[in-house]
């Protein structure tokens, strides 16, 4: 895919790990322009550095009043346009509602769900005033099914997937695409794999996904020709039993 988003600009929100580091570095060898959004500066730096083009790097806590559309600004103040933005950061939280914590759950909202309405929002005249653009937000399985472990989470994952579905109609006609990937168990930090040989077992037994296999995805459906848009792609570990 090397070249195939060439002269592009692209927001990657939780850039820093997982997902959205490994869609933020294909992206870049693809041609792309980034800029990196996610709380820890050290980590977005890193990130910049492994691209190894000039990245910009936005530290940013998007569960603060203001945070979504404060990154967007910057993007746009630094490179004029955003052509694709990979709305990718989330916080999972499962667990038994009688004992939850509401306090987790709304931060859980506010990461999952209102940032990503704020930023589409914040990214959309722009896109509008080209009359092109790209929007793919991570989803979950937990968007397609619920989960008895991770009620509040999928709930989080329905309204993304409702969002996407209706945001997608309304923009169709100003030449913008709108989708979502919604993976199944991704071997990576937010899910608590951090070491590489427990990762590589459960590849080996086909129980899970690495983030580069999601960003292949995201890489899939950036590159489709204009006329073609994905509006889900769901990707599955081939044994997860689901």
């Amino acid at each position: 895919m090397a070249g195939e988003l060439t002269g592009k600009t692209a927001l990657v929100t939780g850039a820093s790990s997982g997902i959205g580091r490994a869609t933020a570095v294909a992206m870049a060898a693809a041609g792309a322009r980034l800029a990196l959004s996610g709380q820890s500066e050290d980590r977005l730096r890193a990130v910049a550095q492994t691209i190894g083009k000039d990245a910009l790097v936005l530290p940013a806590d998007l569960a603060e009043k203001g945070g979504p559309e404060a990154v967007v600004a910057q993007a746009l103040a630094a490179f004029g346009r955003i052509d694709i933005l990979v709305a990718n950061a989330g916080i999972y939280v499962p667990g038994e509602v009688a004992t939850g914590d509401p306090a987790e759950w709304d931060r859980m909202f506010a990461v999952n769900v209102q940032a990503v309405f704020r930023m589409v929002r914040a990214v959309l005249p722009g896109m509008i005033a080209c009359r092109t653009g790209d929007i793919v937000v991570t989803s979950s399985i937990a968007g397609h099914q619920v989960f008895r472990e991770e009620p509040v989470y999928s709930a989080t994952k329905h309204a993304v997937q409702a969002f996407v579905h209706g945001l997608r109609r309304q923009v169709a006609p100003d030449g913008i695409r709108v989708g979502s990937v919604a993976p199944g168990t991704v071997l990576n930090a937010l899910w608590g794999y951090h070491d590489e040989g427990r990762v590589a077992s459960k590849v080996a037994s086909h129980e899970g996904l690495r983030s580069e296999d999601v960003a292949d995805a995201v890489m899939f459906m950036l590159t489709r020709p204009p006329h073609v848009t994905i509006r889900d792609l769901v990707i599955l570990p081939q044994n997860e039993d689901l």
